[in-house]
């Protein structure tokens, strides 16, 4: 499956990339505080996740201002409506009205207010790992201390919250999040992000939602707690509440296929048997690993004794076999995949 790139302006002027995968009736997919739709995709975990909500639905995804492929200048303070506002001009720009959507994290609290606000165009609403008032996911001391860790050490702040966010996942897998974290956002619209989450409320627009809505929680999620979860399925009306076992915040990490099986049957669709991991040849992985390292195609075939031609076509093969388009995207795909 491979996915498809495009880009958009919202009515503020800012540029917007978005990407589709699949084939079917549209599935918008919302997820958490960061995110880069190159590197996502490449990163396998994720990659299994995205693929299995794809399947025999269109899924639309986009990078928020900051980040990602968006426009990467840092915007002001992120509010909801800048959010929502970014919501809608991705709909419109690939034509679609009304969607079923799941949503991750940041992305629950945006997609309860952009429900409320516009019910025609929410069919089903699946709220994964969310919340609704930011100001109760963690005490005030934590949030001014993770705050201010990841505006004076962005690198370490990665590195904490990838803990924190998956504490379940493969060595390669967090060392893979961790770069792609930073990859995804510079400091700045991190830290303004970060805030986002803990200032957001949207317990008035809980009553408001007409959507068929799904909420699904891990019952030891370490950056949502629970409550949340039961505070969102209380208010908005027919809701319906299900834990799953686990403490990965990250839908992609621990047990996914619980999740996706949850998330299909919800939305009417199959569930199938997981998607088996990509496979390279042993050849194409020597070469994976020299990308990873930062070796150019002339370096890469002095090292293997190959020329450079052919260690060329090693890797357009590696791209055209995981799907994706650039050299960091392929490093991206090596890192978590070498210790999984």
């Amino acid at each position: 499956m491979e996915q498809r790139l495009g880009s958009t302006r919202t009515p503020s002027g800012a540029e917007i990339a978005y990407a589709a995968a699949g084939h079917g009736p549209p599935l918008l997919f919302v997820g958490g505080w960061l995110s880069h739709l190159e590197l996502s995709w490449a990163l396998p975990a994720e990659r299994r996740l995205l693929e299995s909500l794809a399947r025999g639905r269109t899924l639309l995804r986009y990078d928020r201002p900051g980040c990602g492929l968006s426009e990467r200048t840092t915007p002001a303070q992120p509010s909801l409506d800048g959010e929502i506002e970014v919501v809608a001009s991705v709909l419109d720009a690939v034509g679609v009205e009304r969607t079923d959507v799941v949503a991750a994290s940041l992305g629950v609290p945006l997609m309860v207010e952009w429900a409320a606000r516009h019910p025609e165009r929410v069919r089903r609403l699946v709220l994964y790992g969310g919340w609704a008032r930011g100001a109760d996911i963690g005490a005030p001391e934590v949030r001014d201390h993770v705050v201010g860790l990841v505006a004076a050490n962005w690198g370490l702040g990665a590195d904490v919250l990838t803990d924190v966010f998956a504490p379940d996942a493969s060595a390669g897998t967090r060392a893979a999040l961790s770069a792609y974290q930073r990859q995804a956002a510079s400091p700045e619209t991190a830290t303004a992000l970060l805030r986002l989450c803990y200032e957001i409320d949207v317990t008035p627009s809980l009553g408001q939602v007409r959507a068929h809505t799904l909420v699904v929680h891990r019952a030891q999620d370490r950056a949502a707690p629970l409550e949340q979860a039961r505070l969102i399925a209380s208010g908005v009306p027919g809701a319906r509440l299900e834990v799953l076992p686990g403490r990965s915040h990250l839908p992609y990490v621990g047990d996914t296929a619980r999740l996706v099986a949850s998330i299909r049957t919800f939305l009417g669709l199959p569930v199938d048997p997981p998607a088996e991991p990509l496979a390279l040849t042993p050849r194409q992985e020597q070469v994976a690993a020299l990308v990873a390292e930062g070796l150019t195609n002339r370096e890469i075939g002095q090292r293997l004794g190959i020329d450079e031609r052919s260690a060329e076509g090693h890797l357009e093969r590696i791209r055209l076999r995981l799907g994706v388009r650039s050299r960091a995207q392929v490093a991206a795909w090596w890192v978590a995949s070498s210790a999984e």
